[in-house]
């Protein structure tokens, strides 16, 4: 049996993230490999119903971060621990790298408590590869404003995403093995190419 893999995909809002997310487990599942296509927050009912607390209803930070990780705890448990378990890949659009950079860096929320929760959460589980899309901001809302209606996060300034950004980045210092960053403002067959090049060089094909 192949052994699990956990790949996960960050970025700002309007990155791009989501059409190349389905453009690899296509990529995966003609190689044979069972796919999990999950996504943060969410992934399990119940999880999904926090989602949409999240991103709908006000609240201070650390009720978000709070809600966030109940998400992931359920959905680690539920959904992404079983499929690694039986060899499939599982591929999640955000996962604990989002939590740093829009509450620790977008609401300045204490990294200290973001870390403990990391802690009792995932006990030790992170992704084999981090994929982030990365975008400057100011590209990345004229994305977003032509594509859909926004939820209470995409709805920040400017400001704000520059912040995320910055925690992105400060996720990829600490842990630069972890992460492929992809230049996502360039053509979406560029980015692609990027990417399939990076699996096909860990041997994933």
């Amino acid at each position: 049996m192949r052994a699990g893999r956990f790949v996960t995909f960050e970025g700002i809002d309007g990155a791009g993230k989501s059409s190349h997310i389905e453009a690899l487990a296509a990529w995966l599942r003609q190689r044979g490999h069972d796919v999990v296509l999950t996504r943060e927050p969410g992934g399990t009912p119940l999880a999904e119903r926090l989602r949409e607390l999240v991103l709908h209803t006000p609240m201070d930070a650390l009720t978000e971060a709070l809600l966030v990780f109940a998400a992931r705890r359920d959905h680690l448990v539920q959904q992404i621990e079983p499929a690694l378990a039986r060899g499939a890949v599982v591929l999640c659009d955000r996962f604990t790298d989002a939590s740093f950079a829009y509450q620790g860096g977008g609401r300045g929320f204490d990294l200290v408590v973001l870390a403990q929760l990391e802690a009792w959460v995932q006990q030790g589980r992170q992704p084999d590869l981090t994929l982030w899309f990365d975008i400057a901001p100011a590209v990345a809302a004229e994305r977003r404003a032509a594509a859909r209606s926004p939820d209470r996060f995409e709805t920040q300034d400017l400001a704000f995403f520059e912040r995320v950004a910055e925690g992105y980045a400060r996720r990829e210092a600490a842990d630069p093995a972890r992460f492929l960053r992809l230049q996502a403002a360039a053509p979406r067959e560029a980015v692609w190419a990027q990417l399939e090049a990076a699996l096909l060089s860990r041997s994933w094909a």
